[in-house]
């Protein structure tokens, strides 16, 4: 790339686009000057002038290529999952010998002992930090951003000032945790170790998403919000390191949204899924935290009436909002408005390319509602509405439907983070709130409990898929674990991510174990999965699996002792 179109990446007066870029002739030709950066083999991400971006939702294609946007999913576990067990076992000492830990995050702490050797040098092979402009960067990081070598790193904890040399932080300690809980060094003075502590690090920090992105969703200025095309050049720059060395790796993705169908057929979705399909790679997903956040409706059009009211609270001081009705594809969905003063916007009728701006007058509401009859990933009916500075109280939407006797429809609201917790559904339903890439059936998606209590995190999203497939698929710790923070300091954190993080050590064993003492040298994230599923603990009160817990709690001593008595 040139660089001029190396500054398209960054600049907000660009527009991001996901294509197939093999046959997306149609999509391009719309455009007068783009760049295309390519991902693999099937997605790249095209920049074109924003002036240019004529709403492109009101074209069928338009929503599956506009990035969705990802926020972080968090503000005793050994023993729990059975790792200390399973690793004082002479013949199944996995302790992580030859496997690499990717993480597409907030950055790491690198000068933080859990992540060196004891002789001072680095367990990280790389750093690729998205967030540095460089217009050196080459095709091995698409383009942008600054890596950071082992030697590089190494040079940089040799020096007084080791910023200058790496000058890659993470300030907001996400990434950090996540690396640490899953393959972090012994810390004997305050009781901390990694599941996986012989693994060595690959590490992608995320650029927060562009200025024009955030806007057209509302997001909030403050909040921590990454491109899907980031995070999907980020996966595929881990599973590059990883080929490069010919070596396994564990993928940990702590990061979900709201966006999307929830069924798993979302761009980010599919290609995690495709990836994770790789002999040696296995990608392990946080299942969200929205099972209690208010942020997700079910309801179904009553025959009698021929219509279902949505009620939504609006808080007060919000600036702005998207909010997503998702059907299904048999049948179609219109909508009716009443804001909280009472003027009323009559039915919206279902029909391709509708697109209304509605001006509430005595609300001070701007409206934007933009319908697509068949939405190009999953072929269902999808109704986007964005508010703008809407009045606070309750508003109030009929969804009428036609088509199918089953006129089932879901709302979701943007996750936690990205919304006030003051804006919600009166009658809201707590499941269908895994948040994506997390209801893809290809990777194991991870929900989080309390090995202590046993009782599933409070905030856990709950399944099933919008097309009625099993996630969670296993649950591991989550609650209250110690985790380091940058500053070499530990904190009590609970969260999805964190659970992940846990499953992600544990999936490195499996990998040390089949790649690198080749017993199952076709491992990849299915297998893993399967394997898991074969050891989990359940409870004899629950029926298995279920939306909550998924097949049950992850222990991998019950894994191996399933695989081959003879081990023990």
């Amino acid at each position: 790339m040139t660089l001029e179109e190396k500054k398209m990446i960054y600049s907000s007066d660009y527009a991001n686009a996901i294509v197939e870029y093999k046959r997306s002739d149609s999509f391009l030709q719309q455009f007068n000057n783009y760049s295309l950066n390519i991902i693999d083999e099937k997605y790249g991400v095209v920049y074109f002038p924003f002036s240019q971006a004529t709403i492109p939702i009101k074209t069928e294609n338009g929503y599956a290529v506009i990035p969705k946007l990802y926020g972080l999913l968090d503000t005793i576990s050994l023993d729990a999952m059975g790792v200390t067990k399973t690793q004082n076992i002479p013949r199944l000492s996995l302790k992580g010998e030859g496997v690499l830990l990717g993480f597409v995050d907030t950055g790491i702490d690198y000068n933080n002992p859990i992540f060196k050797n004891a002789d001072n040098t680095t367990r990280i092979v790389s750093i690729w930090d998205q967030t540095i402009e460089n217009s050196d960067a080459g095709e091995d990081t698409f383009n942008f951003g600054l890596k950071f070598n082992r030697e590089a790193i190494n040079s940089a904890l040799q020096s007084e000032n080791p910023y200058s040399v790496v000058p890659s932080t993470d300030e907001n300690g996400h990434g950090t945790m996540l690396a640490g809980i899953a393959g972090g060094s012994a810390d004997e003075a305050n009781d901390f170790t990694g599941i996986v502590p012989r693994s060595e690090f690959v590490i992608v920090k995320l650029k927060q998403a562009k200025k024009s992105l955030r806007d057209y969703f509302y997001i909030p200025d403050d909040a921590n919000c990454f491109q899907e095309d980031d995070i999907m050049f980020g996966i595929k720059y881990l599973v590059n390191v990883a080929s490069e060395l010919k070596r396994p790796i564990a993928i940990c993705i702590g990061l979900g949204t709201n966006q999307g169908a929830h069924d798993g057929y979302d761009t980010l979705s599919n290609f995690i899924g495709w990836t994770g399909n790789f002999t040696g790679t296995c990608i392990l997903v946080a299942a969200g935290n929205e099972g209690n956040g208010k942020k997700h409706y079910y309801g179904k059009v009553e025959p009698a009436t021929g219509s279902n009211t949505v009620e939504l609270n609006v808080g007060a001081n919000e600036k702005g909002f998207s909010m997503e009705l998702w059907g299904y594809a048999q049948a179609t969905y219109s909508i009716d408005i009443m804001s909280p003063s009472g003027e009323y916007i009559p039915k919206i009728v279902a029909r391709l390319g509708e697109n209304r701006t509605i001006r509430f007058l005595f609300d001070n509401t701007t409206v934007y509602v933009d319908y697509l009859v068949i939405e190009a990933q999953s072929g269902n009916p999808l109704i986007l509405v964005r508010f703008v500075t809407p009045a606070p109280g309750i508003w109030r939407f009929k969804v009428y439907g036609g088509g199918s006797s089953n006129r089932g429809f879901h709302v979701w609201l943007p996750m936690t983070g990205f919304i006030s917790d003051n804006t919600y559904f009166l009658n809201s339903n707590p499941d269908t709130t895994i948040t994506a890439p997390g209801n893809t059936q290809l990777v194991v998606t991870v929900t989080a409990y309390n090995p202590s209590t046993q009782n599933i995190y409070l905030s856990s999203s709950r399944g099933y898929t919008a097309d009625s497939s099993i996630k969670p698929d296993v649950a591991a710790p989550g609650t209250d674990v110690l985790a380091p923070v940058p500053g070499n300091q530990y904190s009590r954190v609970s969260g999805t991510s964190i659970a992940a993080a846990h499953a992600t050590g544990v999936s490195a064993m499996l990998l040390e174990w089949g790649i690198v003492q080749a017993n199952y040298n076709t491992i990849s994230s299915v297998q893993i999965q399967r394997f898991l599923l074969r050891g989990v603990d359940t409870q004899s009160s629950n029926t298995y699996p279920n939306n909550v817990w998924g097949y049950g709690t992850i222990n991998i001593y019950n894994t191996f002792f399933s695989l081959s008595s003879s081990m023990f």
